[in-house]
């Protein structure tokens, strides 16, 4: 029993021992830390003494200047009354030109005073529409429309410009639409959970200054650019972005010097077949599309029924393109860009033109030219078709590639007159690779030649009655 209690009373004394220590360490400290401050204060006092008998030494002229503390207070002090005004929807004026200041400092007064009366309608909210639009009212729109039938899924997120986890199985129109009020209190906008359709085509367009192309459905795009083309419009057409990933051959240019990209050539000669040459302001990339393909869908899709059925509406793409995300925000800035400008009245002036690819016209007519002089005997000084026409059957009739299967890209195209016996017209000439050419030349020219049937065969014959049909939808 007297071990124990001697247990305890050493327990309390290595205890209290502990105490104690911690309270003389605490004590230590503290005197420490108030030691420190009032040296701290006293160095304070003693700087202020020698600002004051400087000042009184050597006096400044006119009211004493804030300090940087006195400077940043007061800054703060603004951007809190400005939080609260906003808060309140006190958005005047001031803060609307604070807001768009930068854009002041670019157009002037005259020039935001057209961007900010400015409207316009984006036909299409996806990766290139939504970029678009939110660049848009940036700038100073203050009235758009949003037409869009399709609906936020995870694999927008990629490259959708407003939408987040959240706005997945909703309106991409109201997705962007709930973003934009955020941007700019001011703005007034009109979200349309629509398609676009010709039949009743000027219900969604009329009365706005602008519309922009961003549906990715072929014949729909070419429908709407053929409305706004008769109905005098204005219309920016985004081509193809999917597939894409280099961003410095993205450019602007009128739909009639598009090359390399294939939605751009497809809707291209769908134009041209309704009469629409040019005159229409595309962005688009000159990058060649790899050997990229629609991205499968799962078998039981294919067990629902044919494919062309799963779309939510007739003719729209059920598989889709693989998309580098960043491609289609940049073709959206182009447009809000170009756009921009255009409503300011300071259009963008010399834009880059297509390097070469004139010059690869002029050397095919070159070639064309020397061939038919061989035929007639003389020299020839022009032919019944220009560089323009050489452009036209290159690039639409026969989609940049040799007329001969596998209906590769030519590494040296060549244009020759597909039957000798009639003229050279658009209608009658044809785009091989120089081989063939030569071999198609000296065996279909002259009297004895063999016809191009019995050379090259029946299935390229057709072909060729095919582009010469398109060619005289066109021409005549």
């Amino acid at each position: 029993m007297s071990s124990i209690n001697l247990q305890s009373h050493r327990a309390q004394l290595i205890a209290t021992a502990v105490a104690a220590s911690v309270t003389t360490a605490g004590l230590f400290y503290s005197y420490s830390t108030l030691t420190k401050r009032r040296r701290r204060k006293e160095l304070d006092l003693e700087i202020r003494k020698a600002l004051s008998q400087h000042d009184r030494e050597h006096p400044r002229p006119g009211p004493e200047p804030p300090s940087p503390g006195d400077i940043y207070i007061k800054a703060l002090e603004e951007e809190a009354a400005k939080s609260i005004r906003l808060q309140q929807d006190e958005y005047d004026e001031e803060l609307i030109r604070e807001q768009l200041a930068r854009n002041y400092a670019f157009f002037g007064d005259e020039g935001m005073k057209k961007v900010r009366g400015g409207s316009v309608v984006v036909v299409g909210c996806g990766g290139v529409g939504s970029w678009a639009a939110v660049m848009l009212v940036r700038s100073g729109v203050s009235k758009i429309r949003l037409v869009d039938f399709d609906y936020v899924t995870l694999s927008s997120l990629n490259r959708h410009a407003t939408a987040n986890l959240a706005d997945v199985g909703t309106p991409k129109v109201k997705c962007v639409e709930r973003t934009l009020k955020e941007i700019a209190k001011w703005v007034e906008v009109d979200a349309c959970i629509d398609i676009w359709r010709k039949e009743e085509g000027g219900e969604l367009l009329d009365g706005y200054d602008w519309v922009v192309d961003a549906i990715d459905n072929i014949q729909t795009k070419v429908d709407l650019l053929k409305y706004c083309h008769d109905n005098k419009l204005k219309v920016f057409s985004s081509m193809g972005a999917g597939a894409k990933c280099d961003p410095t051959r993205i450019q602007i240019s009128d739909i009639s010097y598009t090359v390399y990209d294939p939605l751009a050539r497809s809707v291209r000669r769908r134009l041209r077949l309704q009469g629409v040459t040019s005159g229409i302001p595309v962005v688009y990339s000159t990058e060649v599309p790899g050997d990229v393909k629609l991205l499968p869908l799962p078998e039981e899709e294919f067990q629902k029924g044919p494919v062309k059925e799963l779309g939510v509406f007739d003719d729209f793409r059920v598989r889709i393109l693989p998309v580098l995300g960043p491609l289609p925000a940049i073709f959206g800035l182009n447009i809000a860009s170009y756009i921009v400008c255009e409503l300011s009245g300071k259009p963008i002036s010399n834009p880059l033109p297509i390097k070469n690819r004139k010059k690869l016209y002029e050397r095919i007519y070159r070639d064309l030219l020397h061939r038919e002089g061989q035929l007639a005997g003389q020299q020839l000084n022009r032919l019944p078709i220009d560089e323009d026409d050489v452009g036209f059957i290159f690039e639409d009739l026969h989609r940049g590639r040799s007329v001969i299967p596998p209906h590769d890209v030519p590494t040296r195209p060549t244009l020759v007159r597909w039957d000798y016996s009639k003229p050279l017209t658009t209608d009658n000439a044809v785009v091989f690779e120089h081989k063939d050419a030569e071999k198609h030349h000296s065996s279909c020219s002259g009297k004895d030649g063999v016809s191009p049937a019995s050379l090259w065969g029946t299935e390229v014959e057709e072909i060729v009655n095919r582009r010469f049909e398109e060619a005289r939808k066109i021409f005549t």
